[in-house]
């Protein structure tokens, strides 16, 4: 990427060219201090059009689209050790732009090069299948690419989030355009730089700087785009939905979650404590899985929570580099307003701040939008914030009764992303864990994720799975191909 002074605009990417456009941009702002970052370039409609038609010239071209398998493998590893050789540039970045801790972005920044090296095994290594036939044919599925992708990525895990993306689009053989989150965008550009270098030919990575009204939906709509994958909240992933389906075309959504994180009064709690904590305050609570709904036993419902309290009020809260920080502020002070929002309605329906609820006091924190770990109690499975995504640094404790009340209470949510269930009964984990209605289910554990095994939501939680070899697939199109095996239909026609 070409030096800019700091009063340019940051240029997004089309073609292998970096466009700078000075007249509309936006500002990047540091959620940890409130100081400027830098601007960025806004990408317009024409923008888009441009993206497009290089994209889609560039699908095209037999160098990309007749690649084979092992050969598009080499480039996608040597992508993965670039960011490897990048990884402190990259996790500043996402730093200064979202507010993550050092230690959740450099392990982020090590993700997204596994990533890379895991579909580019991917790709070298998945067959096509032949399939039973019913008569005198040979009959077999062939896999293509859509041809121009959009992916569309969020602010709370850009660099994580758009290697699941990237990483598979590209090893299925489609160009891709990418749209970071306009809270994060320096994290797809630095990609887009990488995958230049790499050797990815100029126009299968686009990635195009902007908010959602103008960039992402121009992007959305385009005729020439073929399939859009997102990530992001379900309001929004509703309306991309309905654009997608207006036009016939494949999306994948990966939404919101409201996710029940549960423990039994056989549970081994110091276990439990741990996890639920870091299922809900890592990252500030800014996680599609967090475990943001915690029911207890009403047997152990007192003590956890004493638990709990003393455990979260020893987090480190501070400065995203401070040595030793656990947790940092949340993405934007529009967002932490928001949160503050719904700690005034769950007061207002009867709860009760247990821990938290307000900023924190200190000259270091008064710049900042940082915003204490809260535990909330005394709310019905009906509160505001139980039932909405607060996407915050809140943990909501209800009791329940036995079995069934808990399946009923968990199951009563319009998400259905993630759930955890804590128990020393392996009977009653399977039986819990086939209940709920959750796209993930931990059992005495919490957050574990690998690339390997597919992810996605149930009900407005998402469509589609990502991750694994779905996770390729997702980005392809089948083909059934029937070959005669008669020999008379290929001998050849009598004069």
């Amino acid at each position: 990427m070409s030096q800019q002074s700091v009063s340019d605009p940051k240029p997004f990417l089309i073609d292998g060219v970096w466009i700078s456009n000075p007249t509309e941009s936006f500002d990047s702002v540091n959620p940890a201090t409130g100081e400027l970052n830098y601007r960025v370039s806004m990408a317009t409609a024409l923008h888009v059009d441009a993206a497009v038609a290089s994209a889609k010239k560039a699908a095209a071209l037999s160098s990309w689209k007749d690649m084979l398998p092992h050969v598009r493998a080499q480039i996608l590893m040597r992508i993965a050790a670039l960011i490897v050789e990048r990884g402190d540039e990259l996790a500043r970045l996402q730093m200064v732009e979202n507010g993550k801790v050092w230690r959740e972005c450099t392990a982020q920044a090590g993700s997204a090069a596994a990533t890379f090296r895991y579909y580019a095994a991917v790709c070298e290594t998945l067959g096509a299948e032949i399939t039973p036939s019913r008569g005198n044919y040979l009959s077999m599925t062939a896999y293509e690419p859509y041809g121009v992708v959009a992916a569309i990525t969020p602010w709370n895990s850009p660099l994580t989030m758009e290697a699941q993306k990237v990483a598979p689009a590209l090893a299925a053989g489609n160009a891709v355009i990418l749209k970071p989150s306009e809270v994060t965008p320096s994290a797809a550009l630095l990609l887009g730089e990488i995958a230049l270098q790499a050797g990815l030919p100029p126009g299968i990575l686009n990635v195009l700087t902007g908010n959602g009204a103008i960039t992402g939906k121009a992007l959305v709509q385009h005729p020439g785009v073929r399939m859009v994958s997102f990530t992001g909240g379900t309001a929004s992933g509703r309306a991309i939905g309905m654009i997608a389906a207006e036009r016939l075309i494949p999306v994948a959504l990966e939404l919101g979650g409201k996710s029940p994180h549960i423990v039994f009064d056989d549970a081994n709690l110091d276990a439990a404590v741990e996890n639920i904590i870091g299922g809900i305050f890592e990252g500030s609570g800014q996680s599609c899985v967090a475990g943001s709904r915690l029911f207890v036993q009403r047997s152990v419902h007192d003590r956890l929570l004493g638990l709990l309290v003393k455990r979260s009020q020893a987090i480190k809260l501070g400065q995203p580099d401070a040595d030793g920080a656990e947790m940092g502020p949340v993405s934007s002070f529009a967002h932490r307003a928001r949160i503050e929002q719904f700690i005034e309605s769950a007061i207002a329906e009867g709860g009760k701040v247990v821990l938290g609820g307000k900023r924190p006091e200190g000259e270091q924190f008064g710049r900042g939008a940082y915003f204490l770990p809260t535990i909330l109690g005394g709310l019905s499975n009906q509160a505001t914030a139980v039932r909405e995504e607060i996407f915050g640094p809140v943990l909501c404790v209800l009791p329940f009764d036995d079995e069934a009340d808990l399946i009923a209470q968990a199951n009563e949510s319009v998400f259905g992303l993630a759930s955890g269930i804590w128990t020393a009964n392996y009977q009653r984990a399977w039986r819990v864990a086939r209940a709920l209605e959750t796209g993930l289910v931990w059992i005495n554990t919490y957050k574990q994720l690998s690339i390997s095994t597919p992810f996605g939501g149930f009900k407005d939680s998402g469509i589609g799975r990502e991750k694994g070899v779905t996770g390729l697939r997702l980005y392809q199109q089948s083909k059934g191909i029937y070959w005669s095996m008669d020999p008379a239909n290929f001998a050849p026609a009598s004069e």
